[in-house]
C-alpha cells in the first residue's frame, strides 16, 4: 500500500520533516517515491508547504495519509479540497485556490528563540520587582 507520510530531516534536536509518498513497508527515513511537501514545527506558526496538485493526484489514486499527515492536510485545507475534487470540481481551480490561500512564514522564526525572549522578559520583570 502507498502511504503519504513524514520523513524526518534536520539535525539532532532540531527536527523538520518532508512529506513523502512511500511504500508502507519501507522504513521511516528510507526509500520513497516522491517528495510532495515540507513541514517545519519549529517556526511560529508551523510551516506547512504542500504541492497541492501532486497531493491531490496521489490521494485520488488511493494513497493513504498517515495520522500526522492527515492532521497537517486538514490544517492546510488539502483534505477539504480533496473532498471537493471527488465531488467533481476541477483540479486546476482547486490548486489555484490553494496557491492564493498560502500563508508565508519566515523560516528563520524559531520557537526556542521566542521562548528565550519570553523567559528573558519574565526574569527581568521578576528582578525589577525583587529590587523594590
Amino acid at each position: 500500500m502507498v502511504r503519504i507520510r513524514l520523513r524526518r530531516v534536520g539535525s539532532k534536536g532540531q527536527p523538520s520533516y518532508r512529506i513523502v509518498i512511500a511504500d508502507s513497508r519501507s522504513p521511516r527515513n528510507g526509500r520513497f517515491i516522491e517528495k510532495i511537501g515540507f513541514y517545519n514545527p519549529r517556526t511560529e506558526p508551523a510551516t506547512i508547504e504542500v504541492d497541492e496538485s501532486r497531493a491531490l493526484t496521489w490521494l485520488q489514486n488511493g494513497a493513504q495519509p498517515s495520522e500526522s499527515v492527515e492532521r497537517l492536510f486538514r490544517t492546510a485545507g488539502t483534505l477539504a479540497r480533496f473532498e471537493r475534487l471527488r465531488q467533481g470540481e476541477a483540479l486546476e481551480a482547486l490548486v489555484s485556490e490553494a496557491e492564493s490561500n498560502k500563508i508565508v512564514v519566515d523560516p528563520r522564526t524559531r520557537r526556542d528563540d521566542l521562548w528565550a525572549k519570553r523567559a528573558g522578559s519574565k526574569s527581568a520583570a521578576g528582578e525589577a520587582v525583587a529590587a523594590e
